[in-house]
């Protein structure tokens, strides 16, 4: 991730982004993201199947089948 971040992208995408992380780490990673957002006004766009990472999102969308189905916030 270091590598990702060192240049300030102003875009991030996340592809499971805490998959492979125990939940201290992907709380971590997810913190950060937020971080990210607000002082340096990166907007991430994370694709996951964690509820609870969803949940740090400002905005959710929900898709099944290749279609959106849902838009919550």
């Amino acid at each position: 991730m270091a590598r990702a971040l060192a240049l300030a992208p102003p875009l991030i995408l996340a592809d499971e982004p805490t998959g492979n992380l125990d939940s201290e780490s992907g709380r971590q990673v997810l913190a950060l993201f937020k971080k990210l957002q607000s002082q340096f006004k990166t907007t991430v766009l994370m694709v996951t199947h964690d509820s609870t990472a969803a949940g740090f999102c400002d905005r959710i969308i929900h898709m099944q089948d290749g279609s959106l189905i849902d838009k919550a916030r």
